[in-house]
């Protein structure tokens, strides 16, 4: 049909970045050179292009299978991938999606503590790929957090980092030593326990320089990688472990699998139940600190479960915008009415603070190192956001998909997916309940630090912001806290959104106090209840210009 038919055009061959005002800003306030923004157009007009696109949609059309078996009944246990998410695979690797902040890292004096960089930059790539596709992007995260995890065994890390960083995909099975770069997974939870992984039961034998691992997992996700951080209960305890697929010399390792998860979404990634018989495992820091030494690989995947998901949000903005500004409806474009600028604008000022959160706390982690304060941002700060981040998301992409009527719930346009993707970030790396208690557990751990970070956000952030500083340090004192998780955790992401926004464009800032801060504020699920605001024409244009 004609142009005329009243159907928007595909938002395709675009550029993610230059058509993303806050995400460009955000990136500047982070440090991001001029040539590495130039990198960020380049990566941007690749993901933004209709054949990538059209990766993205075969890779969820086509989900993975599981061969257990081969035809003689021999063990098989591996899973075959459409070759769109091989392409997907090796367009992220070849960006360093999975490695890049270790780069320096790689080349450090032997047995020096791995120290990330450019978490900030990649931090934009990584958003800009998850409005295309998120599923591929979980092995990616696990093997960018794997090093911190592996820090805890030097001689380990040294054998597996120079591969870790490197950017020619093979998801060829064969042993790791044989590939140039490989992934990383985890396994961390058990049926009886979940989150509770100190109820883990899966025993971990010493077996001279190894040990022998029996038992299961519940959930392991993208089972064909080629190592996976393990925790299992050794004599001393509690204890991480690297598990390989394939034993030192060269035989299969025993993983079997038993069933790949039919998950809602997240569909292009495999996550499967694994039973362990005798697998070789190498020990990975202490016996009993098995928490403490997968703690710093969590933390990374959970700062980037809230980078994916404002990407998420931010891709639903900007479908939403587009559908708008060319759609027609009782007379005039869907734009021009002022309800529908009431939400669009409301979703905007959403996604800003998202974006600018996600962006803030990856440099923080640059930082860290070398500044206690931006370390104990890192720390206290990373629950919050994915808490608030990761929740946020679900809603706001229903809310897109509304715009776009009855084409926003059909899987043939891409809202539908990144709706049914949105809720994994929130319950992956610890659901809402357990991210209010980390906050509260670090705030318990280190009162003077927490308050510091409090102090600073709340002067940051204005009159609102040391309003709500100092209610959350009430909150946090008071005998009913841990009740109160929710709304401590949600108030800290809030006041650190609007920290971040207060360094960049005024007037957003502004209007995000006004909105989330205000007597009148709408309810998170409510986009545009709290009536127009006096920034909606702003807004708009910033999510996407015209």
């Amino acid at each position: 049909m004609e142009a005329s038919s009243n159907q928007p055009p595909p938002l395709e061959d675009v550029d993610l970045f230059a058509i993303d005002l806050p995400l460009r800003e955000a990136v500047g306030r982070a440090g991001v050179s001029a040539a590495d923004q130039g990198g960020l157009a380049a990566f941007g007009r690749e993901w933004g292009a209709a054949e990538t696109a059209a990766e993205a949609r075969r890779a969820n059309e086509h989900p993975p299978q599981l061969h257990a078996l081969d035809p003689r009944g021999e063990r098989l246990d591996v899973v075959e991938y459409h070759p769109a998410y091989h392409a997907l695979m090796a367009r992220s690797m070849a960006a360093g999606l999975h490695a890049s902040s270790w780069d320096e890292a790689a080349v450090a004096p032997m047995g020096a503590a791995p120290r990330a960089s450019g978490q900030a930059l990649r931090a934009a790539r990584f958003y800009m790929a998850a409005q295309v596709e998120s599923g591929h992007l979980c092995p990616l995260t696990m093997t960018h957090a794997s090093v911190a995890a592996l820090a805890a065994a030097p001689d380990a890390l040294s054998r597996w980092l120079p591969r870790i960083v490197g950017r020619d995909y093979d998801g060829a099975f064969r042993p790791w030593w044989e590939k140039t770069a490989v992934t990383l997974g985890m396994g961390m939870t058990e049926r009886q326990g979940g989150t509770d992984v100190r109820a883990n039961t899966t025993a971990a034998t010493p077996a001279g320089d190894h040990y022998r691992i029996s038992g299961q997992k519940w959930f392991m996700s993208a089972p064909m990688c080629d190592a996976f951080l393990v925790l299992a209960q050794a004599p001393g305890g509690l204890t991480c472990f690297l598990v390989p697929r394939f034993e030192p010399d060269g035989r299969r390792n025993g993983l079997r699998f038993q069933r790949l998860k039919n998950k809602l979404g997240n569909r292009s990634n495999a996550s499967s139940e694994v039973v362990f018989e005798m697998a070789h495992g190498e020990k990975i820091g202490e016996e009993g600190r098995g928490v403490a030494t997968i703690l710093g690989m969590v933390q990374l995947t959970r700062l980037d479960c809230a980078i994916s998901s404002a990407g998420l949000m931010r891709t639903g903005l900007a479908h939403a915008v587009h559908h708008a500004r060319h759609r027609r409806a009782f007379g005039r474009r869907l734009i021009e009415q002022p309800l529908m600028r009431t939400v669009l604008a409301d979703m905007a000022l959403e996604v800003e603070a998202a974006t600018a959160l996600a962006v803030r706390l990856a440099a923080a982690f640059d930082a860290a190192p070398d500044d206690p304060h931006e370390a104990a941002l890192a720390r206290i700060c990373t629950p919050a956001a994915k808490y608030l981040i990761c929740k946020q998301a679900p809603h706001l992409l229903y809310e897109a998909m509304e715009c776009l009527g009855g084409n926003g719930y059909v899987e043939d346009f891409p809202l539908a997916r990144a709706y049914q993707e949105a809720p994994v970030n929130a319950i992956w790396e610890g659901s809402g309940n357990v991210m209010a208690l980390d906050v509260l557990r670090a705030a318990a751990r280190d009162p003077a630090a927490t308050a510091a970070v409090l102090d600073r956000l709340g002067e940051a952030a204005g009159e609102p912001g040391r309003r709500a500083a100092d209610a959350i340090q009430s909150a946090l004192r008071s005998p009913d806290a841990e009740a109160r998780g929710r709304e401590i955790t949600e108030g800290l992401g809030r006041l650190a959104a609007l920290a971040t926004l207060a360094a960049g464009d005024a007037r957003v800032a502004d209007a995000y106090a006004a909105r989330r801060f205000g007597d009148g504020r709408g309810a998170q699920t409510s986009w545009g209840g709290a009536g127009p605001s006096a920034q909606a024409d702003r807004l708009i244009e910033r999510a996407l210009p015209e």
